[in-house]
């Protein structure tokens, strides 16, 4: 093949990063993160394994159906598939209970597609869990430094959805790191990648919410078919980053390409920016919500009590959370279920409590949803700044800002809080012992020989 490093510069060089990167490379700071949100991550993945949620019940049959060989688990269905179809169905099922690590700035969900393929990838080549998570922290870096070159506004401006879009490009870089991808093969992972990358928000008129994670299964199924592809010599185009058709050209119309590979390898922010959703519903509403439920508590507000709730937020991303079909994604849904229950507990968007819930029925008619061109705009997507104004039916008024939500980077959960969390996911389809086996197990990942362990674990069936 020939030497691109002269003619495709970024591409080469993110090629070379991923084709000779070493585990031990990866600072130790950046390894305890990353464990940590492969627990919190495989927490949100195992309740997605409750055969009461469509998704990951129907996109489990689908891998069953369509399988190969039996080398890669699914999670919570006590059997195992292909590694292309396990990444589809697993990757599906990471996002579907959207509780998931996201990226507050890169509007990104990388940990419902990396720990997917490193798990399934791995099993497939006999990773170690050292391995394992050096490979879900190159995806993460990979996808985050995709979407800050593409830019996310961008992405968004132009309907196309930042973590489908860029999760392909990271999955891949995961993928082939696990792979033994050399650069040039990388080069050609990457180019088969952007063939496939795709993703659109289209989802967003899909009040079933399988769309919504199908877009992390797709992207987890692309890079892994992509660096397979590369590593049976199957040619590919050289220069996804660099020049002719480029990402660049088809998801954005004001790329920042140099920042793909600005201090690689020094900066490690896709993996140490991730936030942790203390909530089951889109990020956009967190901030909110943490200021909302501040406010209901202090005040022992019920959904009688309020006149009318509305949330100000960016106009750049108000599109996605006001009035959506999707109850993940509403904020005239999520924001009365947060102050009837004051909290948001995973799957309350699998059902709609205004069918059933009188109170929420009401409120749900008294929420707006307001676009801030002034204080809120010029600080998306790096800040999902939020103003809550609430006012309630004997005449009192509040109002609350909140710019950076509970389990970001500024603002972490605690341990305490974490484990509580894991062990509530993971507790509506495993029993305690299976739990706690589980919670050991994630412990010892860095010294794990093999992901033998830890795959039984999530793959047995709900229940046992």
């Amino acid at each position: 093949m020939p030497d691109t490093s002269e003619r495709a510069p970024l591409t080469q060089a993110l090629a070379e990063f991923i084709g000779t990167f070493r585990p031990d490379a990866l600072p130790d700071e950046v390894g305890d993160m990353t464990l940590l949100l492969v627990r919190d991550g495989a927490g949100a993945l195992l309740a997605a394994a409750n055969p009461e949620y469509s998704t990951g019940r129907l996109i489990a049959d689908f891998a069953r159906e369509h399988g190969g060989k039996a080398e890669s688990t699914l999670i919570g269905q006590g059997t195992k598939t292909d590694c292309v179809n396990a990444a589809l169905a697993n990757g599906t099922m990471g996002y579907a209970c959207d509780m998931e690590p996201h990226h507050p700035e890169g509007i990104l969900h990388p940990i419902a597609i990396m720990g997917p393929v490193a798990l399934g990838v791995g099993e497939r080549v006999g990773a170690s869990g050292k391995e394992f998570l050096a490979a879900v922290a190159l995806g993460c870096e990979v996808e985050y430094r995709t979407s800050m070159a593409l830019g996310p506004a961008e992405q968004y401006a132009l309907g196309f959805h930042p973590s489908a879009v860029c999760g392909a490009f990271g999955a891949t870089a995961a993928a082939g790191f696990l792979l033994g991808l050399e650069a040039q093969a990388m080069v050609r992972a990457f180019g088969l990648a952007g063939c496939q990358a795709s993703g659109m928000m289209a989802w967003e008129s899909d009040p079933t919410e399988n769309a919504r994670p199908f877009q992390m299964g797709m992207a987890a199924r692309n890079g892994v078919t992509a660096a397979l592809l590369a590593a049976s010599g199957f040619g590919g185009p050289m220069a996804i980053f660099d020049h002719g058709h480029t990402i660049f050209h088809a998801f954005s119309r004001a790329p920042n390409p140099d920042l793909l590979t600005a201090d690689l390898g020094e900066k490690w922010d896709g993996i140490m920016e991730l936030a942790i959703k203390p909530y089951s519903s889109v990020s956009f509403l967190h901030p909110g919500l943490d200021a909302l439920i501040g406010l209901v508590r202090e005040e022992d507000l019920a959904p009688g009590d309020i006149e009318s709730l509305a949330m100000r937020f960016p106009r750049s991303g108000v599109h996605c959370i006001d009035d959506n079909p999707l109850r993940s994604h509403s904020a005239q849904y999520i924001l009365p279920v947060a102050v009837a229950d004051r909290e948001v507990r995973v799957g309350v968007f699998f059902d709609d409590r205004r069918l059933t819930d009188p109170a929420v029925a009401e409120l749900s008619k008294r929420v707006t949803v307001i676009p801030d061109d002034e204080e809120l705009e010029g600080l998306f997507p790096d800040f999902y700044a939020t103003i809550v104004e609430v006012t309630t039916r004997d005449g009192r008024s509040f109002t609350r800002r909140n710019d950076i939500a509970r389990g970001y980077p500024e603002s972490p959960l605690s341990e305490e809080d974490l484990v509580a969390k894991f062990t509530t996911l993971a507790s509506t389809v495993a029993p305690p012992d299976r739990v706690e086996a589980l919670l050991a197990c994630i412990a010892g990942l860095p010294e794990a020989p093999s992901l033998s362990g830890y795959a039984k674990l999530l793959g047995q069936p709900a229940g046992t």
